[in-house]
């Protein structure tokens, strides 16, 4: 029976969830995971400098160097199996993956998107622009989702989501930081500490 699941992070900029993610494990929050890879598709993401800070290697892997998106998924597939990665975490990934990837690891990625899914999520819909959209709608309630990563974007299992005040004088900028600080970094370590658990106990995904 595993003690723990090798976690790898996936990220394209600054890191914050990478961050939350770190400082939850640091806390003990999540005791039957590990961070032990940050995968960066942005070589100049601040992301790899927390990753560094942190002691967690890392790995830079660009779609425009290995040609195609087909050959960047297959060098991801790759770096995943060779350090024995259990769960992957998106965090602030800015890239859609395919069918047969996901397909690859089934159950095992999860994802944080900054709006409660069904509202304000798919392909288009990622950083400010999703905040710009419910500012625009006028909804009065916001929020974030933790869920499982399939071919759909944002459309796989919801694990778990919370909701977040909307105020009347919120910018999309203002609203993105209370969404991160609200649910986005409670909800993230959350759902990794819980699969992470499960993996253990089961030794295998429900």
């Amino acid at each position: 029976m595993k003690t723990k699941a090798r976690i790898a992070v996936l990220v394209s900029g600054g890191g914050t969830n990478l961050q939350a993610l770190l400082d939850a494990q640091a806390r003990g929050d999540i005791p039957h995971g590990e961070i032990v890879l940050v995968i960066s598709n942005n070589r100049s993401a601040y992301a790899l400098e927390r990753a560094a800070k942190a002691g967690i290697p890392s790995r830079v892997l660009l779609r425009k160097e290995l040609g195609s998106q087909a050959a960047f998924e297959a060098a991801l597939a790759d770096a995943l199996r060779e350090n024995n990665i259990d769960l992957v975490i998106l965090a602030g990934f800015m890239s859609i993956l395919s069918q047969s990837f996901t397909r690859q690891f089934e159950g095992r990625i999860i994802n944080v998107h900054p709006s409660l899914i069904p509202s304000f999520c798919g392909e288009g819909f990622y950083g400010l622009r999703v905040h710009e959209a419910a500012l625009a709608r006028g909804v009065k309630v916001t929020g974030a989702t933790v869920h499982i990563v399939n071919e759909i974007p944002d459309g796989g299992p919801i694990l778990l989501q919370k909701a977040v005040e909307i105020r009347p004088d919120d910018t999309p900028e203002v609203l993105q930081k209370r969404v991160m600080e609200q649910a986005e970094w409670i909800l993230l370590p959350r759902a990794a500490a819980m699969l992470c658990a499960q993996l253990c106990e089961k030794g295998e995904w429900k």
